[in-house]
């Protein structure tokens, strides 16, 4: 799976929301008629639990799969409609709920540069003369560069700017990646 987006508060009345976009297509992922999974499980922990609800009340459940009706943007977000979602409190129940495609229907990049989380993640992170440094356990979209996170042998994480200079080699095929950190960096 692959996230491309977060579900934030409602707008307006009638059902619309605000998505977070996790992704460089965003034109493409959000799309009216696009089917997006969804990940219920991922909600925010910090949400308060909720009372039980009131005799009577009806429950929604979040579906599997969300179908775009309609995207208009506003202040560099998404606003979208789904099927079926028709009014706030529905919205609301999406609120923290992450939107996902599943990778196998995701074209490899045309570019040998770039690169799908997905394909990072997992991968062993050695130096330039093969020793290890950990491994990528996520990828971190900062607005200067991303960041590989490395889990570390010994325990604890660290950054590293998915720059060339930095990760000169990524071989996907032998899992791995080469890791020229300057001194002190895995320090961090």
């Amino acid at each position: 799976m692959l996230i491309v987006g977060r579900i934030g508060r409602p707008h307006g009345i009638r059902g619309e929301v605000t998505v977070e976009v996790r992704t460089d297509e965003p034109e493409i992922r959000f799309a009216a008629g696009s089917v997006l999974i969804t990940d219920p499980a991922a909600v925010p922990a910090a949400r308060e639990p909720q009372q039980p609800p009131p005799p009577g009340a009806t429950l929604v459940r979040v579906p599997d799969r969300l179908t775009i009706e309609a995207v208009r943007w506003h202040q560099g977000r998404p606003l979208v409609q789904f099927a079926g979602v028709v009014d706030r409190d529905l919205a609301e129940a999406l609120r923290g709920v992450l939107l996902c495609v599943d990778s196998s229907d995701i074209a490899t990049p045309e570019d040998p540069d770039e690169y799908h989380d997905h394909q990072l993640v997992g991968l062993s992170a050695v130096t330039p003369s093969g020793d290890a440094l950990g491994e990528v356990a996520r990828i971190d979209h900062a607005p200067a560069s991303d960041l590989l996170v490395l889990r570390r042998p010994g325990g604890g994480s660290a950054l590293v700017p998915f720059v060339r200079a930095i990760v000169p080699e990524v071989d996907l095929a032998g899992g791995r990646v080469v890791v020229d950190a300057p001194p002190g960096l895995l320090d961090l």
